[in-house]
């Protein structure tokens, strides 16, 4: 070949006489040479496009006001960008490399080929898992999307990723199309689901949880015949992640949520009320027809006093009022007065069916504070004020006896 310069031929030449290789043809120092140039175009071209088209795409990414282009191009997908540059490269020139050499043996040939396939499928794939965590980045930096399972449609979209791999690398081995392996997997589908069988699982319900809003990362749920009971903190292919209110973490399978029944507080914490419902069980015994001089013992009363001017003391029809129904009366306005109860919502006072342990009258109202410990502590003030009501009506609370009722 006259292409090359004859002092190189011959210095390659004389190495070779040297490594003890005796007197070698023309032909096979010119391949030498034509596998030298190659190498130094692949280098230079990898070199041209790292620090040429990288950079200029780069210096454009940072002329722009928005943040997404600066994950999608960020230097890591740059990087496996043009890790696919070489071995396109490489493929273009190997007939040029293959005759340098003097290499004709088919099998050697379809081998090296299938070799470069093979390592550009899998540049390819690098790269598109390297944007599908790019796009996974900028879901997760926005304040609408923090709150959804998209880690699950990651890992999802990873495993087909990985699958289409493999099936393109098998087909380049053994020389087939992609569809017709396809149509090959058929026939073992049963086994492949066995081995995929949690995979699946867990795809099928995070579509259907994500779909129906019925979980996302935030939520309270409780799972009563599982032993669940915290805060969602991660949403996966293959789990869900809940950390009890003991700090402790637990661990389920996505499809669990879709075959048993759960329970997501998310729904009460949104909408501003925690429901209360309690009852206290009233002695019969001290039910009785309100007097005049307990309603006046009423009005004077320095807390009540306030509550009673605000309420009816007679029936609809001008009748006398039980204490127990002008204690319910009082309880009900207490309520609607009280600032911490949610008034957007039910809150009623009423009577339950009498059983043995007496008149049960239950509270059932919304606090507007939502979170657990607030709720507790609004709870236990009204229903300790609503007992201490209780005698002032001549009413008496009904509880079993204690040691300290017999001994006095």
């Amino acid at each position: 070949m006259v292409l090359f310069d004859s002092s190189i031929k011959q210095t390659i030449y004389d190495l070779l006489i040297n490594w003890g290789l005796g007197e070698k043809p023309a032909s096979i120092v010119d391949g030498v040479v034509v596998l030298i140039y190659i190498c130094l175009l692949i280098l230079v071209i990898n070199i041209l496009f790292r620090w040429g088209v990288m950079r200029a795409i780069r210096w454009m990414v940072h002329q722009t006001r928005v943040k997404w282009d600066d994950i999608i191009f960020d230097d890591k997908i740059m990087k496996r960008l043009s890790g696919i540059v070489t071995p396109i490269v490489l493929k273009m020139l190997m007939p040029l490399a293959l005759e340098a050499v003097g290499i004709t043996s088919e099998w050697m040939i379809a081998t090296l080929y299938k070799c470069i396939d093979i390592y550009i499928v899998v540049a390819i794939l690098l790269l598109v898992n390297s944007l599908l965590k790019a796009i996974y980045s900028l879901m997760v930096s926005r304040p609408s999307w923090q709150d959804k399972p998209i880690k699950g449609l990651l890992e999802t979209l990873q495993v087909i990723l990985v699958i289409i791999g493999i099936i393109l690398i098998i087909a380049i081995i053994i020389d087939k199309s992609p569809v017709g392996l396809l149509a090959g997997l058929g026939a073992s589908a049963a086994v492949i689901s066995f081995i995929f069988k949690d995979s699946l699982l867990g795809l099928i319900a995070g579509v259907q949880l994500s779909a129906n809003n019925m979980l996302k990362v935030g939520d309270w749920i409780e799972m009563p015949s599982r032993g669940i009971d915290g805060m969602v903190t991660e949403v996966t292919l293959t789990t869900i992640k809940i950390r009890s209110w003991d700090n402790t973490r637990q661990t389920i399978p996505p499809y669990l949520l879709i075959s048993e029944p759960f329970i997501n507080w998310q729904a009460m914490r949104d909408s501003g009320g925690r429901r209360v419902k309690r009852s206290l069980n009233i002695d019969m015994a001290g039910v009785a027809m309100a007097t005049d001089d307990l309603i006046a013992e009423l009005s004077a009363n320095q807390t009540l006093a306030p509550i009673m001017r605000q309420i009816e003391t007679t029936t609809p029809e001008g009748g006398t009022l039980t204490n127990l129904e002008l204690y319910m009366r009082v309880v009900n306005r207490y309520l609607d007065n009280h600032p911490r109860v949610n008034h957007g919502m039910l809150c009623m006072v009423r009577q339950l069916q009498p059983t043995q342990w007496g008149i049960p009258v239950e509270l059932y109202f919304f606090t507007s504070a939502v979170d657990w410990v607030p709720h507790e502590h609004l709870q236990t003030e009204i229903i300790s004020h609503v007992v201490a009501f209780a005698p002032l009506f001549g009413l008496h609370l009904y509880q079993a006896p204690s040691t300290l009722s017999f001994r006095s």
